[in-house]
C-alpha cells in the first residue's frame, strides 16, 4: 500500500499537477510521538511500568528524532532537484528497540522491564484494538530489518542534522514527564 501511495504520489508529478516528492522515515520517536513504536516505552519507564514492545527486539533497527524532520522536509522543498523522487532520511545510528529502551530506563535510574510482544501475540491484541491489528500486517519491518541509506538526500541538500539517541531520548522524557508521570 505504501508503494502504491508513493507511486501515486510520483505520478501525480509526472502529469504536471503537482510538484511531489516522496521521503522515506524509520521509525520515529519524540516529544510528540504517541503513535511512536517506543512512545509505550518512554511512559512505562517514567511510571516504573513494564514496557510492552513489539518484537523481536534485538534486531538492527533505527529510529528517527521527529524534530529532526522538520528541516530536511523543508530543505527538500527548497530544492527543485528534488521533485519527481524518493529520497531516503536514515536515522541517528543503527541500534535495536532492547538497546534503546534500555537507554530510556537508564535516564530516568530504572531498569528496564520489556515485555516483548511478537506476531502471535498481535494478533491476539488486534481481535481487540484496530490499531495492533494494522502492526500485524507491519510486523516483516521488525523481523527482515528495514535500515535506510540517506547519502543520496546529504549529497542533494547537505549534511543532515540528526540528534544522537542520548539527547534525543534526554529529551523526549523532559517533555513527557509533566504528561505522564
Amino acid at each position: 500500500m505504501r508503494k502504491a501511495q508513493a507511486d501515486m504520489t510520483l505520478a501525480a508529478h509526472g502529469r504536471g499537477r503537482l510538484k511531489t516528492a516522496v521521503l522515506r522515515l524509520p521509525d520515529f520517536y519524540g516529544p510528540d510521538g504517541e503513535a511512536s513504536l517506543l512512545h509505550g516505552t518512554f511512559a512505562a519507564a517514567l511510571t516504573g511500568k513494564r514496557a510492552m514492545m513489539i518484537g523481536p527486539i534485538d534486531r538492527p533497527h533505527e529510529f528517527v528524532f521527529t524534530p529532526d524532520v522538520g528541516p530536511v522536509v523543508t530543505r527538500l522543498l527548497a530544492t527543485p532537484a528534488a521533485f519527481a523522487r524518493s529520497w531516503n532520511l536514515a536515522g541517528a545510528g543503527v541500534t535495536t528497540q532492547r538497546d534503546v529502551a534500555a537507554r530510556v530506563f537508564a535516564e530516568v535510574g530504572r531498569a528496564p522491564k520489556l515485555l516483548p510482544i511478537g506476531r502471535p501475540g498481535l494478533r491476539l491484541f488486534g481481535l481487540f484494538d484496530p490499531v495492533t491489528k494494522g502492526l500485524v500486517e507491519m510486523h516483516y519491518l521488525l523481523t527482515d530489518p528495514v535500515l535506510l541509506d540517506d547519502r543520496a538526500l546529504t549529497a542533494l541538500i547537505g549534511p543532515l542534522a540528526k540528534t544522537s539517541y542520548e539527547d534525543g531520548i534526554a529529551r523526549t522524557l523532559g517533555a513527557l514527564k509533566s504528561r505522564i508521570a
